[in-house]
C-alpha cells in the first residue's frame, strides 16, 4: 500500500501507518505538534481549527482555501499543500493579517485567533472581494467569545484582496495539480482515491458496499463525534469527469464533486435561485469542502440543495461500469437517508434543464441564525405563468417538512390552470396541510413549520410580482425580501 504524501508549510511529508480516519487537526496537534491550530467544536462550527489548503477550482485555477481541519481526513490532503498559522510569519516578519489583527485589537484570549487569521489569509488572496457581503461570508465561520466582531471585521477589511507578494502568492504562481490517486491501508482500515473512472470501477468490483467520501463535512462528524472507524472509504476527489461545472443545453451540468464555493460563484450569474440558497448553506470553510453530490447523497430531509434543485426540474445522472442512467431528482430520494443509488453506482452529475419562458423561481431557507445554521424549513419554488396570467406549471419543493425533501403536489395542482393572484395563492395554501404532516423537534414545532411553509409561498408570490427571478439585495436580513 502507498504512503501519504503532501506538503505541510512547504515541506514535503510522507506518512504511513496512521489511521485513514485521523483528522488533519489531530495530525497537526498530536503527530507534528503544530499546536497553533486549535480544537473547539470538532464539527466545523467554530473555525478555531481553520487551516489553508492550496486547491484547484472547477476551472483548474489554483486557489488558497480556508477549511476546517477537524473535518478533513488525512488522506484527503494527498498531493496538496497545507498551511497552518505557523506558516504566516516568514523570515522573522509577521504577516499582514497578523499585523492587522494586532493593530485593530482583534484578539483577547487568543484561542480563536489562529483560525481567524487563516480565514483572513484566504480573504487576503481572493481576487473577488468586491462587495461588502463577501467579507461577512468569508468570516462567518469563525466564532469569538471575548473580543467582539467589530475589530475582527475591521482587520479583515484591511487585508481583503491585498494579494501581497508573500510565500502564498509564490505557491499560487507555481502551483501545478499533483496526483491524488491513493491506495492506503493502516490496520483494518483502507482508503482509496481512484485516479480514473476505470480505477473506480475496479475498486467497486471488489468492494461494492464501500462508502464514498468527498469533502467530509458530514461523514467526518461520525469520526469526531461518534468515534467511528469506517473500514473502507472511497474518495471521488481525483476524478475530473465528476468535477464538471458548465452550461449545457440552456441549462447547467453540476458535477457531483464540485465544491459549493465554486458553484456559488457560477450561480451568481447563471442561476440566481441556486445562488440564494448557497449564500446561506454554511460558512466559507464548509463550502470550500462540501460538494453537490455529498449534500444530495446524504438524503437528509433538511439538505439545503435538494429543494431548489427539485423546483428547477433537475435530474440525477448515475454512472456505473454498466453505463449511465437518469433519474428525476424527486425519485432519487427513496426514504429517510436512502437514495436510488445501486451497488457499484455513483452520482456523476446533476443536470438542471433550461427554465421555461415566464418562469418565476426562488429559493428560501429559514433557520435560527442567518449564517452557518441548519434549516428548520427550506423551499424552492418555480411557477410558470403564461401571457394571460395563468399558471401553466408549478413546482413547489420543501425541506424539513417530511422524511425526504419533497414536492407539494396537491398545492401545485391547486395552482395550475388558475390566475397567478394573491387570492389563488391563499386558496391553494390549505392544500399544504394535506401535502405535509411535519414533526416537532428542537428546531421548530409542527405548527411552526406548517405556518412557515405557507408564509414562504406567500412571500414568493409578492417577491416575484415585478421581478420573476430577483437577486438578493445588499442590505438583506433574510432570504424573503418583500417591501
Amino acid at each position: 500500500m502507498e504512503r501519504l504524501r503532501f506538503f505541510l508549510n512547504d515541506k514535503p511529508v510522507e506518512e504511513t501507518g496512521l489511521s485513514p480516519t485521523t483528522t488533519l487537526l489531530r495530525y497537526l496537534r498530536d503527530r507534528v505538534h503544530l499546536t497553533g491550530t486549535k480544537e473547539g467544536c470538532a464539527e466545523g462550527d467554530c473555525g478555531a481549527c481553520t487551516v489553508a489548503v492550496l486547491e484547484h477550482d472547477s476551472q483548474g485555477a489554483p486557489a488558497l482555501r480556508a477549511v476546517n481541519s477537524c473535518l478533513v481526513l488525512l488522506p484527503m490532503v494527498q498531493g496538496k499543500r497545507v498551511y497552518t498559522v505557523e506558516a504566516l510569519k516568514e523570515g522573522g516578519k509577521y504577516h499582514v493579517v497578523q499585523e492587522m489583527l494586532a493593530r485593530e485589537l482583534g484578539s483577547q484570549c487568543g484561542y480563536c485567533t489562529p483560525g481567524i487569521a487563516m480565514a483572513m489569509l484566504e480573504a487576503c488572496h481572493r481576487r473577488d472581494m468586491d462587495e461588502p457581503w463577501k467579507l461577512d461570508a468569508q468570516m462567518c465561520g469563525n466564532l469569538c467569545r471575548c473580543t467582539g466582531y467589530r475589530p475582527i471585521r475591521e482587520a479583515a477589511n484591511q487585508v481583503a484582496g491585498l494579494r501581497p507578494q508573500d510565500r502564498f502568492a509564490r505557491a499560487l504562481a507555481e502551483a501545478r495539480p499533483e496526483p491524488m490517486a491513493l491506495a492506503y491501508e493502516a490496520g483494518a482500515q483502507r482508503f482509496f482515491t481512484p485516479g480514473s473512472m476505470d480505477a473506480l470501477w475496479d475498486v467497486l468490483d471488489k468492494h461494492p458496499d464501500a462508502r464514498f467520501v468527498m469533502g467530509g463535512t458530514d461523514l467526518s462528524l461520525e469520526v469526531t463525534k461518534r468515534y467511528a472507524e469506517p473500514p473502507l472509504l472511497v474518495s471521488l476527489e481525483a476524478l475530473p469527469e465528476l468535477h464538471v461545472l458548465e452550461p449545457r443545453g440552456g441549462g447547467h451540468r453540476l458535477g457531483a464533486t464540485v465544491w459549493l464555493t465554486d458553484l456559488e460563484d457560477y450561480a451568481r450569474v447563471a442561476c440566481p435561485p441556486l445562488e440564494r440558497m448557497l449564500r446561506y448553506f454554511g460558512s466559507r470553510q464548509i463550502k470550500n469542502r462540501a460538494t453537490v453530490g455529498g449534500n444530495l447523497c446524504t438524503a437528509s430531509p433538511i439538505g439545503d440543495m435538494a429543494p431548489v434543485l427539485l423546483s428547477l426540474g433537475a435530474e440525477a445522472v448515475l454512472r456505473s461500469r454498466a453505463g449511465e442512467r437518469r433519474v428525476p431528482l424527486e425519485d432519487f430520494f427513496q426514504g429517510y437517508r436512502r437514495t436510488a443509488l445501486g451497488r457499484g453506482e455513483v452520482l456523476a452529475y446533476v443536470d438542471v434543464p433550461a427554465q421555461p419562458e415566464g418562469a418565476r423561481a426562488l429559493a428560501y431557507k429559514v433557520s435560527k441564525r442567518r449564517e452557518l445554521d441548519i434549516s428548520a424549513v427550506s423551499a424552492g419554488f418555480r411557477v410558470v405563468v403564461d401571457g394571460e396570467g395563468k399558471v401553466t406549471e408549478a413546482r413547489l419543493a420543501y425541506g424539513g417538512m417530511a422524511a425526504t425533501p419533497a414536492r407539494a403536489r396537491r398545492t401545485e395542482a391547486a395552482l395550475v390552470g388558475q390566475p397567478w393572484t394573491e387570492a389563488t395563492v391563499e386558496a391553494a395554501l390549505a392544500r399544504l396541510d394535506e401535502d405535509f404532516k411535519p414533526l416537532s423537534d428542537h428546531r421548530g414545532s409542527a405548527w411552526y413549520r406548517a405556518q412557515v411553509a405557507k408564509n414562504l409561498l406567500r412571500g414568493f408570490f409578492h417577491e416575484t410580482l415585478s421581478t420573476p427571478v430577483p437577486r438578493l439585495a445588499e442590505g438583506h436580513s433574510a432570504t424573503v425580501q418583500v417591501r
